[in-house]
């Protein structure tokens, strides 16, 4: 088999590592810091939720917790400047999210500008905090936690699939910027997980996986040296497939799968 040059370099010891994930008190995120104190990482987990933080780092003896809401700029400008001053930070990961489904005959625009503070202001925040540390070291890596939402309109998608979108165009500006420098970049397009965002849905979610599951597929995307990690490909794989059509087509799919 020829050698594939990967994206990324290839992250697959993590011994002694420093990750900070951002927005880990629950799904994807949680579930991620653990499998990544597993593999011996030292693990900063922040969120809003303190209390959630806490049972973490009672779980996972050396793991730290850092109660942070991504929306507050200086607050997260003060938080990466702490964990700076302790060593170089080798994985920064943004997992925060904010989730409500929503068409256009029930806009909500207080909602929808929460989406976009969450989802995608909070990511800059938390970029502007650490790019120029990791960019003086030349190494490290930044994941951005985003969807397969972003790929395409989809119904009750109206405040959520923007700005996923404009995180998986960031990561991708992002790597064309940095990685001559060193550093990896690699954004995170899960389809439907299993957890507190998705657990108002009153849809049916196909391919539904759990938080565990979703771990384990960044663990071996970051491995491979990956730069979009994108699962259950089962599901995946054809939403990527429906970008590529003319939105006349487009179109008529979506409607005819989400009726």
């Amino acid at each position: 088999m020829p050698f594939i040059h990967s994206l990324n370099p290839r992250l697959t010891n993590w011994h002694g590592k420093t990750v900070w994930l951002v927005g880990a008190s629950s799904g994807i995120g949680a579930a991620t810091a653990h499998a990544l104190h597993a593999k011996g990482a030292r693990v900063v987990v922040s969120a809003r939720q303190t209390g959630l933080l806490d049972e973490f780092v009672q779980q996972h003896p050396g793991s730290q917790a850092l109660p942070l809401d991504v929306t507050d700029t200086q607050a997260v400008t003060a938080a990466a400047a702490m964990l700076l001053v302790l060593g170089p930070l080798d994985c920064v990961v943004y997992c925060a999210g904010h989730y409500q489904a929503m068409r256009a005959d029930n806009l909500n625009l207080s909602d929808m500008k929460r989406h976009v503070d969450v989802n995608f202001i909070g990511a800059l925040n938390v970029l502007d905090a650490v790019l120029p540390a990791l960019l003086a070291r030349g190494q490290g890596h930044v994941s951005l936690i985003g969807s397969v939402a972003g790929y395409g309109g989809l119904p009750n998608s109206l405040a959520y699939g923007p700005t996923k979108a404009a995180l998986i165009n960031l990561a991708e500006t992002l790597y064309l910027d940095v990685h001559h420098q060193g550093l990896g970049v690699s954004i995170i397009n899960p389809g439907f997980v299993q957890t507190p965002l998705t657990a108002g849905n009153t849809f049916a979610m196909p391919a539904l996986l759990t938080p565990e599951q979703a771990a384990q597929a960044i663990l071996k995307g970051w491995a491979r040296g990956a730069f979009e990690v994108h699962f259950p490909k089962r599901f995946t794989l054809w939403l990527q497939a429906l970008r590529l059509l003319p939105y006349r087509l487009y179109f008529d799919l979506v409607s005819r799968a989400t009726q």
